[in-house]
């Protein structure tokens, strides 16, 4: 689950199946984003994964940080990081999938495979069939993004992926 930068989904209680919640709150100063995942730890549940603030999720006690696609490199963060400490990484492409292995990602997360539901499109959607090719060679496990729902979701297990990430997917109520 991603919050979807209006904290309107930081409130909310996930739902089951949830593994991680990544705290994507770009509008939020350091200050505030520390808050909001102090507070989602201390409610348990999913684990949480900062986006693109290693610092913040580091001093928090986070599971971990989700990297943009051009940000510092896994590798980097790990020399600070604590034991376990995970590493998620933004990719567009089959290279940005190979590179996210090479410098220490644990998790790529490959997008879009469908048009976005949260936001407008901003590059083609990769499909299924690429998100197929793609698995069949990352060295690390995969989480399709972009445009998922209930119907798809599977669809895109069955082309490999290692799960599923989204904002709208987990909206209460969402089905589309």
């Amino acid at each position: 689950m991603i919050t979807d930068g209006s904290s309107r989904c930081v409130d909310a209680s996930p739902r089951s199946g949830v593994d991680f919640i990544q705290v994507r709150e770009p509008g939020l100063t350091a200050r505030a984003l520390a808050g909001v995942v102090r507070k989602l730890i201390a409610g348990g549940g999913p684990r949480i994964l900062v986006n693109d603030r290693a610092d913040v999720a580091i001093a928090c006690g986070a599971a971990g940080v989700h990297l943009r696609d051009n940000s510092v490199a896994p590798h980097l963060i790990r020399r600070i990081a604590p034991p376990g400490f995970l590493i998620t990484v933004a990719c567009h492409d089959e290279a940005a999938v190979s590179r996210a292995a090479d410098e220490g990602a644990d998790y790529a997360v490959l997008a879009p495979i469908f048009a976005p539901l949260s936001k407008p499109l901003s590059r083609p959607p990769l499909g299924l069939d690429a998100l197929c090719a793609i698995t069949a060679r990352a060295r690390l496990p995969v989480i399709a993004l972009g445009g998922i729902t209930q119907e798809n979701a599977e669809l895109c297990v069955q082309a490999g992926a290692a799960g599923v990430a989204g904002i709208t997917i987990f909206r209460s109520g969402h089905r589309r």
